[in-house]
């Protein structure tokens, strides 16, 4: 079972939108600064701690994600935080694979001040066990009180490891709490989307049966061969991995709603009879050339390239990652934007478990024991999760991106219409809404959160209601040099070599021999370990839980 499904649940619009990946920005993490010198303890624990020095320093911070393309420093945000707080960033970006550069850097022993990262990535373990992350909670003790009162308790809990200690603290995060509080705002971003205006001259099918689903594909590629004169591709999905397909995964047993657990036992989503039955129907779609080359192949610049051309007829997509896209499909003709319709739907037409807001959140930041200046980094840390850092990093300075209007702190009128219009411009002139979101708190910011507008309203809109939080089934997965840690790994390439093939097999028959294949080398690889383990880490996960509902 891989965990990607919650990777970017609830992020803010757009804040996963930017249009080239950023190479490397050179400084590595440099020799400690201000060793020695012993920061003041904020006698207070309850004022912020960061008050206590401002003087300037400049913090390592590597991100690992190839696409970030921002830096600190060129927008009036991050100018006042820095004038404020004295803090400065060297934001450090792979320029190719994040894993090749991460490893390289965890097997250096030697890492910048900060780290973000995926808190379903193996080298979140990594870094732990070898002890080159500092504990929060012992930094927050020595240096920084303040932590323990703007730190969510369910979360310090949830990221809490077997040594007692807490070393990283996630964004976009939702504990039981907030799901009480926001439920009904919450939304996701796993979407089924369609090309409106070819769509509607289809005469909007029924795209929620096997034959409805592939009809419409048929029927739209017979209407549009062309778009601008390059091929139509009838269906877009998420780019095949090493370790799978998320459209094809999780996101496709979200749409048929294929319970995660039954009486309390972990169900095994891969071999529902549902979920087989759709992944014959896309081997069917294949077999009618409905499948085109460039899915099995493209990755994410390539998808977004052809999103903009509006090439794409139907997409498995999540929203939050073709916002960019979208707007620029909206400014030339708003009838070729994309909308979300009823998708892939089990033979009962249940509709859609989609995947919300999860308390592991999306991102982790660490901080190594290289950091040059432990008490600035923990301050800096406690100021970021604040109310005071959220509303900073959100609206950015008053009087220059947002005002008090009509009685509520909002963004000015023209800093408004720049966000609704171009993301990647926006990030560069104001770097306000998180631009820098590696500490964004989804649920504080809603009081600051303007009305989404088209044409992203819609998309959000239709999953309202649709919308589950999957906490419980989060972290389950064995990762690291464990003997589970390696099955699971193992089990994922398995999947990963498997799922293309069963797409191109030539018959329901052969598919069928696969996907048998794919079991027995799945037991082999250690499965059953793997599943115990699950599901001892599922029962702890409820239990941990539930302390948090009362």
């Amino acid at each position: 079972m891989r965990k990607t499904r919650s990777m970017l649940t609830l992020l803010l619009s757009g804040a996963l939108v930017f249009t080239a990946a950023c190479s490397n920005t050179g400084g590595e993490s440099q020799a400690p600064a201000k060793e020695g010198k012993a920061a003041p303890v904020a006698a207070d624990p309850n004022s912020p701690g960061w008050q206590a020095d401002t003087s300037p320093i400049t913090f390592d911070w590597y991100l690992n994600f190839s696409w970030f393309p921002n830096k600190w420093g060129v927008d009036p945000t991050s100018q006042y935080i820095t004038k404020k707080t004295g803090v400065s960033l060297n934001f450090i970006v792979p320029a190719g694979n994040e894993n090749e550069k991460l490893n390289t850097m965890i097997a250096s022993g030697k890492l910048p001040d900060f780290i973000t990262l995926g808190w379903y990535e193996d080298n979140v373990k990594k870094m732990i066990e070898g002890g080159l992350v500092l504990p929060l909670n012992k930094l927050s003790e020595q240096y920084d009180p303040y932590f323990v009162k703007v730190a969510d308790p369910a979360k310090v809990s949830w990221y809490t490891q077997p040594d007692g200690n807490v070393y990283g603290y996630p964004n976009a995060s939702s504990s039981p709490k907030d799901y009480q509080k926001f439920g009904d705002k919450q939304t996701s971003i796993q979407t089924f989307v369609v090309r409106k205006d070819m769509y509607e001259a289809l005469g909007r099918p029924d795209m929620r049966t096997p034959e409805g689903f592939v009809n419409a594909l048929k029927a739209a590629k017979e209407k549009f061969p062309e778009v601008n004169g390059q091929p139509l591709i009838p269906l877009g999905m998420h780019d095949f991995t090493e370790t799978g397909n998320y459209s094809l995964e999780g996101f496709l047993q979200n749409f048929l709603a294929i319970p995660m657990e039954k009486d309390g036992k972990l169900y095994d989503r891969y071999t529902d009879s549902e979920y087989l039955k759709w992944l014959k129907t896309f081997r069917k779609a294949n077999e009618m050339g409905l499948l085109a080359k460039d899915i099995f192949i493209d990755k994410r610049p390539q998808m977004e390239e052809k999103i903009s051309q509006g090439r794409y007829f139907a997409m498995m997509y999540q929203r939050s990652d073709f916002t960019a896209q979208q707007n620029a499909l909206f400014a030339k003709d708003p009838n070729s934007v994309y909308i979300a319709v009823d998708g892939p739907a089990n033979s009962k037409l249940d509709p859609p478990t989609l995947a919300g807001p999860a308390i592991s959140g999306w991102t982790v930041t660490l901080i190594s024991k290289d950091v040059k200046d432990k008490a600035r980094a923990i301050r800096f840390l406690t100021y970021l999760l604040s109310e005071e850092g959220q509303k900073d990093m959100y609206l950015g300075e008053k009087g220059v991106t947002y005002d008090t209007i009509d009685g509520k702190d909002q963004f000015k009128p023209e800093v408004l219409e720049l966000l609704n219009k171009d993301r990647s411009a926006f990030d560069k002139k104001y770097g306000a809404s998180h631009t820098f979101w590696m500490l964004m708190d989804t649920n504080m910011n809603l009081q600051w959160t303007p009305p989404a507008v088209e044409p992203f309203k819609q998309l959000e809109d239709w999953t309202k209601g649709k919308t589950k939080s999957f906490s419980q089934f989060d972290q389950i997965n064995p990762t690291g040099t464990s003997e589970e840690g390696i099955a699971q790994n193992k089990i994922a390439q398995t999947f990963s070599k498997a799922l293309p093939k069963l797409l191109l097999a030539k018959s329901d028959a052969e598919f069928d021999q696969l996907f048998e294949k794919f079991l027995k080398d799945r037991q082999s690889a250690g499965y059953d370990k793997v599943k115990a383990y699950q599901q001892k880490k599922y029962d702890e996960n409820v239990k941990k839980l539930e302390q948090f509902m009362k």
